[in-house]
């Protein structure tokens, strides 16, 4: 199956899987969560070919995560930032998930290569899911899926 067929499918994950799914989009939005904005911010950052960069981000465009946007117009060409959409900042959450999957399972001898500093208090954290009803701690052996049925026409 092709990334673009599942973008029809009746699933949030395989829908997701389909605009974010290529190799190279999730080093691309660490990025711009760290700040890059210009196309040599991303190539710096990444070390990414500059086509395959172009590439990507031309998809994350096209999927409204990034919106480019001038910012300076040269004799030849405009060039062009990119920053965070809405959409793309509600991706934060699964950021997080994989750095803290990345932190404890990615085998660093010396420890996390990042850390969280919550810039309203100042400590170093560790986010959690946390139920809002309740306030505890989501676990997914806690946790039941229930799919819902399409509403027919």
């Amino acid at each position: 199956m092709k990334h673009g067929s599942l973008a029809a499918e009746p699933c949030a994950i395989a829908r997701s899987v389909a605009a974010l799914g290529e190799r190279w989009t999730f080093v691309i939005l660490r990025q711009s969560f760290m700040g890059a904005r210009r196309f040599e911010d991303y190539q710096q950052g990444t070390g990414i070919a500059r086509n395959i960069l172009t590439e990507r981000l031309k998809t994350l465009v096209d999927h409204g995560i990034l919106a480019r946007r001038p910012y300076a117009q040269h004799a030849t060409r405009t060039l062009h930032e990119y920053r965070l959409t809405q959409k793309g900042l509600d991706l934060y959450p699964v950021m997080i998930s994989l750095l803290q999957w990345g932190n404890q399972h990615g085998g660093f001898a010396d420890g996390p290569p990042m850390t969280l500093e919550h810039l309203n208090c100042g400590n170093t954290i560790e986010p959690r899911f946390t139920c809002p009803c309740c306030d505890g701690t989501i676990d997914p052996r806690e946790m039941r899926p229930h799919v819902v049925e399409p509403v027919s026409a």
